[in-house]
């Protein structure tokens, strides 16, 4: 080394501040502090019409979420539906936000029938509002605090809270906004961001429809700090005791979209009318493509 080159060394080290020193019972904390909790496994998923769905049950996406809480692992989820599948089949950005979805759960049975149809009879249904039931009750044991995102005013939000504290007893509610119909103004969203974020809210149940909700799930999840966001639909409403839910025979039957239908017609006309004949014939199609490609 040239004389200069070792007097700069020797300077930079003269000028460097000290080492901190660890002494050996910090040394012991290092070795001995667990890892940081790593995401969990995503349940095992399914493409129909090119939506992935989970090929799993209530308790398997329930641990899921509640590793997912504990690792601190950003994600979100939604219960697809029937129409959900096919709008995200017309529109690039509900696409996006389906296919950006964490985990994508069979909400709809007629959902479940098409898993089970490609070959997988462990298919079951995982419906939202029984989804967030079960998910709320284990909260309550928990602990866990969470934030409600939706309702069709503040009004039907407080009676929301209200019906779930007195169904789930020791339930956290950190918070809840009830958005307006329209899009967001950029200062709206950033106090909405703020007042999720100070809630210490570590899920944030949302429930505005679909697709809006994965849409807003989509573009919010960068800028939560909760963990876990779960798309819903009309959980909402259905818990708040707006709107009567089918009988679960006609669930179980699939018949489900017209009890609906029958008691809110204007709404959902269109929606069905649309979407029911274009999933059968797209579904078909994969079906048949299914079954050639079994007997290669």
């Amino acid at each position: 080394m040239c004389a200069n080159c070792a007097l700069s060394a020797r300077a930079w080290r003269a000028s460097a501040p000290p080492r901190p020193r660890r002494s050996g019972r910090d040394i012991f904390r290092l070795i001995a502090a667990p890892p940081p909790p790593q995401p969990p496994a995503i349940p095992p998923t399914v493409e129909v019409l090119g939506i992935p769905l989970a090929v799993s049950d209530y308790d398997r996406v329930l641990d899921w979420m509640q590793a997912t809480i504990a690792a601190r692992a950003p994600a979100y989820v939604t219960a697809a539906a029937v129409n959900l599948v096919m709008s995200a089949r017309e529109d690039p950005v509900a696409r996006a936000a389906v296919l950006g979805a964490t985990l994508a759960v069979p909400d709809g049975q007629p959902l479940v029938w098409a898993l089970r149809a490609l070959g997988h009879s462990e298919a079951t249904r995982v419906y939202g509002p029984d989804l967030m039931a079960l998910a709320c009750a284990r909260a309550a044991d928990t602990g866990t605090p969470m934030f409600l995102y939706g309702g069709r005013t503040p009004d039907a939000l407080r009676l929301l809270e209200r019906r779930l504290l007195a169904r789930f007893p020791g339930l956290q509610i950190a918070g809840g906004h009830s958005p307006p119909f329209r899009e967001l103004s950029v200062e709206e969203q950033q106090a909405v961001i703020a007042e999720i974020n100070s809630s210490g809210a570590e899920v944030v149940w949302v429930g505005t429809g679909q697709p809006k909700q994965e849409k807003w799930m989509l573009s919010m999840r960068p800028h939560l700090s909760a963990p876990l966001l779960v798309g819903v639909g009309a959980a909402f409403d259905f818990h708040a005791g707006l709107v009567a839910q089918a009988p679960r025979w006609m669930q179980r039957a699939g018949l489900e979209w017209s009890y609906r239908l029958a008691r809110e017609p204007r709404r959902l006309w269109p929606r069905y009318v649309r979407y029911n004949p274009r999933f059968i014939a797209g579904f078909a199609r994969q079906y048949v493509r299914h079954l050639r490609e079994g007997r290669r």
